[in-house]
Formats: structure tokens, sequence, C-alpha cells
């Protein structure tokens, strides 16, 4: 499991075309097969993110509720690409605009697996809230993958974390 908190942090880079891209990655000792069950089985999933109902498969559009949100709300989500145990990318319309692509590829480096975790923003957004909300999901993913201690406080866990994605 990744220990440091910088290493932990999310990166926040601006493409070419003006889109926010934020990247996250994250290892563990476990198995490619382990790490992939912990993304993807509704056992697994729902103690560190929620849960999705409906099909699992390509094109299939299910109902997704991140059950660990102060007011969760299903909402509709849908698998692009699923390459078991490499990459799972998800497609989550957003009221606002475009949908929100979630794109999360495994790949084994030695004796460890390596979670790559990727999304792009339009033009101008405000990344902050998106990138301490998602580092803070991938922490609990932590504890479900790698038994490290899952942030249980929002407030303590923004307070540790929050500026160095403000800086």
């Amino acid at each position: 499991m990744t220990e440091d908190l910088e290493t932990r942090r999310g990166v926040v880079t601006d493409e070419p075309d003006g889109r926010r891209r934020l990247e996250f990655r994250r290892s563990w000792p476990d198995p490619i097969e382990d790490v992939w069950s912990a993304l993807t089985e509704p056992d697994r999933l729902v103690r560190w993110i929620g849960t999705f109902d409906g099909e699992r498969r390509v094109g299939a559009t299910g109902t997704f509720t991140m059950t660990h949100e102060a007011e969760p709300v299903g909402e509709p989500m849908t698998i692009e690409v699923c390459e078991p145990p490499h990459r799972l990318v998800v497609l989550w319309p957003q009221a606002d605009g475009e949908p929100w692509r979630v794109d999360l590829e495994l790949r084994e480096a030695g004796d460890r697996t390596v979670l790559r975790f990727l999304q792009h923003f339009p033009p101008g957004t405000d990344v902050t809230d998106y990138a301490g909300g998602w580092h803070w999901y991938l922490d609990k993913f932590d504890s479900v993958v790698g038994g490290r201690a899952a942030p249980a406080d929002w407030d303590a866990f923004w307070a540790e974390v929050g500026p160095g994605y403000r800086a």
C-alpha cells in the first residue's frame, strides 16, 4: 500500500487543450486479481465507495450510489471499458455539462500492483474538492486492499490533506 501523504496525493495538470487532468497512483503488494476484485466486486466495492446496481458489462448503464456521502444519491453510470483485471472506464453523466470519465488502470510492477486513477475536467474547473474527495475514497480503498486504517472523519482528513490541494 502507498504510505506517504505526498505519494498518495493526486496530481493536477493542465492539458494542452485546456482541460484539467487529475491523476492518482497507488500501489500494494497484493496480486492484481485481488486489487481488481476490490474495485469491482459488490461486497468489497460497498466497503470503500458504494454500490452499482445494473448489468456489469461494457455498454451497460446502472445506478451508482456513493454510500459514504452525507446524503447518498443514486446516479446513472455507464461502463465504457472493462478489461479484467487491468482496466475499467466508466462514464458518469453530469447535469451541468459533459460526463465525467473515470479511468482506472491496474498493472503489475515487480511484486506490486499499481493503480492509476485518471479523470479529466473541463477547462477552468477548480478541482480542489474533487481531488480531495477522490483522495479520501482512495484512502478508503487502501483499507479494503491493504489493511490501512480508513479515514473515518472527513473534517479531520481534510484538515490534514486539504492544504496540499489548495496550495
